[in-house]
């Protein structure tokens, strides 16, 4: 999935980014199973690990942080980059909409939105939500080609590239003793003129 502009936005008072309100000391005794520090640091650490390519790690304290913050918009956005990128695409999704709920204008949870549609297999959703993402940062070439692949899957299974051929991806095999072949298929040899004047 495509990085993220790193900013502060969170509109959450006090939430992850803001640096304060509501997050424990650093030095707090923790309660059992919580990682070590406060909530700010679990942001941090989990977008670390995201970085680092280790987003089931990131996903773990990114989850944590968002329970303990649960408005702040920065940190869930964060869990839905590491839960894309851990392959949990309808958990992803859940936290790209909450975000882009809150902020419509949120180009990047509305193009977040649009790639867990698409690969939860929803590309009408997607190619909405894409749209809205392009629409609101044109030059954003990732944006642009997720659109474009999302509205040729569309076109694609309406048809609008004629049938698939044997060994296209998304063909499928007609199912065995199906009335005639299926497209670019042959059923054996070609009837002779000989068979034609047995069966009239």
């Amino acid at each position: 999935m495509a990085e993220r502009d790193e900013r502060v936005d969170d509109g959450a008072g006090g939430g992850a980014d803001a640096g304060g309100g509501g997050m424990a000391p650093s030095g707090q005794q923790q309660r059992s199973g919580e990682p070590e520090g406060d909530v700010y640091e679990w942001f941090r650490r989990g977008a670390r690990l995201l970085a680092q390519g280790n987003p089931a790690a990131a996903e773990q304290l990114l989850a944590r942080a968002a329970e303990a913050e649960p408005g702040s918009r920065s940190i869930r956005e964060a869990l839905a980059r590491a839960q894309f990128d851990a392959g949990s695409y309808a958990a992803a999704l859940e936290n790209f909409r909450t975000v882009a709920l809150a902020d419509p204008s949120d180009d990047y949870a509305q193009f977040g939105w649009g790639v867990a549609a698409a690969r939860l297999g929803d590309f009408e959703a997607s190619a909405e939500h894409l749209a809205l993402a392009v629409a609101m940062r044109p030059e954003n070439d990732h944006y642009r080609v997720a659109l474009r692949q999302t509205r040729a899957t569309l076109a694609a299974r309406t048809g609008a590239f004629g049938p698939l051929l044997p060994g296209a991806p998304g063909y499928l095999e007609p199912p065995a003793g199906a009335d005639g072949p299926g497209p670019g298929t042959t059923a054996g040899p070609e009837p002779t003129g000989d068979r034609d004047r047995h069966d009239g």
